[in-house]
C-alpha cells in the first residue's frame, strides 16, 4: 500500500525543524523508508552534531546554532516541532510550507480520527473516549500530545482504525485540516510566552474545527464564553454539537438530572463516578456526544464513564495521613484549572501553589482564594510569591521547595480536612514538568515524618 507520507515528501527539500523527541521521531519515520532523500535538520541546540543516529546519513545537512531560523524559505517543506515559535518573524514568504507531524497524519492516514483540545480538560476527555472506543472493542489508538509522537505508531492503523488525538495549541499552529470529529473544550489565557497574544492562541486553538467538511461534526462547550463568541464566527460546514451544562438550548445539555442528547436523556448526572467537579461533567458530557454521533452502546458507554479514574497528576488522591486527605493537582497550570479543582473537591483547608510567571492575570484567583473558606495558602515561587500580598483574610505562608511546602502543610492542615497541590501556573524553572514535581508532593506526603 502507497505511504501517502513519503509520496509527499518524495524529491522535496525537506527541513527537519527541531531535534527533540518529535523531530527525532520525524527522522526516523522518514529514514524508515526513504533512505536517500535529502534532509535538513534544524536546531538550536549545536550538541546534535554528535548524536548517533547521524552516523551512516549521507544525505542530511545540520543547521545548528543561533542562526538555524536563517533562510527558512528555501525548503519545500518544513516540518516543525510543537515547541518551536516563530511568532516573533515575518513567516509570510514560507507559512504555506509549514507541516507537522499531526498535519501529516490527519491529511494522509485514512483512519478515523477524533480529535480533542482546551486550555483544560483535554487529557481527561481524550482519554475518556478512548476508553469508550475501546470497551466496545473498537480498534482504537491513542495518540497526540498525551502520549508517544504519532509517527511512533501510525503504521500500526487501518483504514477502519479510529484515533484518538489529544491535540495542543502548539500542534494545532499551521495546520490546514481538521479531524472527523473535532473537540473544543474551553479556552482561557495560556501560553502566551509562545503565541505573544491571546488571538494567535485561540486561533491555533480553532484550527481543530476551521477546516471541516459537512461530513465531520464539531463539538464545543457554550459554557466557554469565549467559545460561545468565536466558534460561530468561523460560519463552519461540519455539524455542530454544542454543550452546556443547564437546561439552555443546547444539541447536549442538562435537565432535572439528565445529561439530554437531543431531548434524549441519555446520563443520570447523580451515578457513581470517580471524574468529579462540573469541569469533569463537562468532559464526560462531550464523551457522551462522541458516543452518540458513532452510534455506540449507551448503556456501556455509561458504564465506562462510572468505572473511569481521574489520569495521575489530575485531582488524583494520594491518601489519608494523619487525617489529613492530599490531592495531587500539579497539572494545574492556570488559575481556572485551581479554581475548579478547589470547587471539586471542597472542605481544602490548605492549598499550596505557585510556579512559573508567564505574566498572565491572577486577579479572578486572587479574588476567589481571598472569599473562600481555604484557611492557608502556602506559596511557592514565583508567583506564589508575587500574589501573596494580594491575598487577603488568609494565613499566608511563602516557602522557597516542596520540601518546605509538604511539612507545613503537615503542620497546619486542620484534620478531617484537606490539602491539594494545585500550581496555577507550570513549574518549568523549578521542575522538568508537572509530573516531576506532581510525583516529589507524592512522595513527601507519604514520607514518615
Amino acid at each position: 500500500m502507497e505511504n501517502k507520507i513519503i509520496t509527499f515528501l518524495k524529491n522535496k527539500k525537506v527541513a527537519i525543524l527541531g531535534l527533540g523527541i518529535e523531530g527525532t521521531s520525524t527522522y526516523n519515520y522518514i529514514r524508515k523508508y526513504d533512505k536517500d532523500l535529502n534532509l535538513f535538520i534544524l536546531d538550536k541546540n549545536t550538541t546534535i552534531v554528535n548524536n548517533d543516529i547521524f552516523k551512516n546519513d549521507n544525505h542530511i545537512e545540520l543547521i545548528v546554532g543561533e542562526a538555524y531560523l536563517k533562510d527558512l524559505d528555501k525548503y519545500d517543506v518544513i516540518i516543525k516541532s510543537p515547541g518551536i515559535s516563530l511568532n516573533n518573524m515575518d513567516i509570510t514568504s514560507f507559512k504555506n510550507k509549514i507541516t507537522s507531524q499531526l498535519e501529516l497524519v490527519l491529511k494522509y492516514n485514512n483512519s478515523f480520527k477524533i480529535g480533542i483540545t482546551g486550555s483544560k480538560g483535554k487529557s481527561t476527555t481524550t482519554s475518556l473516549i478512548y476508553q469508550i472506543l475501546k470497551d466496545q472493542n473498537k480498534d482504537v489508538y491513542l495518540m497526540g500530545n498525551i502520549g508517544l509522537p504519532l509517527l511512533d505508531f501510525i503504521d500500526e492503523t487501518t483504514d477502519d482504525s479510529i484515533l484518538v488525538i489529544e491535540m495542543a495549541a502548539l500542534q494545532l499552529e499551521y495546520v490546514d485540516t481538521s479531524p472527523n470529529i473535532g473537540i473544543i473544550l474551553n479556552l482561557f489565557e495560556e501560553h502566551l510566552d509562545h503565541f505573544k497574544t491571546l488571538d494567535n492562541y485561540y486561533n491555533a486553538k480553532l484550527n481543530i474545527l476551521r477546516y471541516q467538511s459537512s461530513k465531520d461534526y464539531g463539538i464545543y462547550v457554550l459554557d466557554s464564553k469565549n467559545l460561545k463568541e468565536l466558534v460561530p464566527k468561523l460560519k463552519l460546514k461540519s455539524h455542530l454539537f454544542t454543550v452546556v451544562t443547564s437546561e439552555e438550548d443546547s444539541k447536549v445539555n442538562i435537565k432535572e438530572d439528565f445529561v439530554c442528547i437531543n431531548e434524549k436523556n441519555v446520563y443520570n448526572i447523580n451515578d457513581e463516578r470517580q471524574l468529579l467537579g462540573m469541569h469533569n461533567l463537562t468532559n464526560i458530557m462531550v464523551s457522551l456526544a462522541v458516543s452518540d454521533i458513532l452510534n455506540l452502546d449507551s448503556a456501556k458507554t455509561s458504564k465506562t464513564i462510572s468505572a473511569f479514574k481521574p489520569l495521575e497528576h489530575r485531582m488524583e488522591k494520594v491518601g489519608t495521613f494523619d487525617d489529613i486527605t492530599y490531592y495531587d493537582d500539579a497539572i494545574a497550570t492556570i488559575p481556572e484549572a485551581t479554581i475548579n479543582c478547589i470547587e471539586a473537591l471542597t472542605n481544602v483547608d490548605t492549598l499550596i501553589f505557585g510556579g512559573m510567571d508567564r505574566g498572565i492575570d491572577y486577579s479572578n484567583l486572587v479574588n476567589y482564594l481571598s472569599n473562600s473558606s481555604i484557611r492557608n495558602i502556602i506559596c511557592l515561587p514565583l508567583t506564589g510569591h508575587k500574589l501573596s500580598s494580594k491575598i487577603s483574610q488568609k494565613k499566608v505562608y511563602l516557602v522557597d521547595t516542596m520540601e518546605e511546602a509538604v511539612a507545613l502543610a503537615k503542620k497546619v492542615t486542620q484534620k478531617g480536612t484537606n490539602c491539594v497541590l494545585s500550581p496555577a501556573a507550570p513549574s518549568y524553572g523549578y521542575f522538568k514538568n508537572f509530573k516531576e514535581k506532581g510525583n516529589l508532593f507524592k512522595e513527601l506526603v507519604r514520607k514518615e515524618d
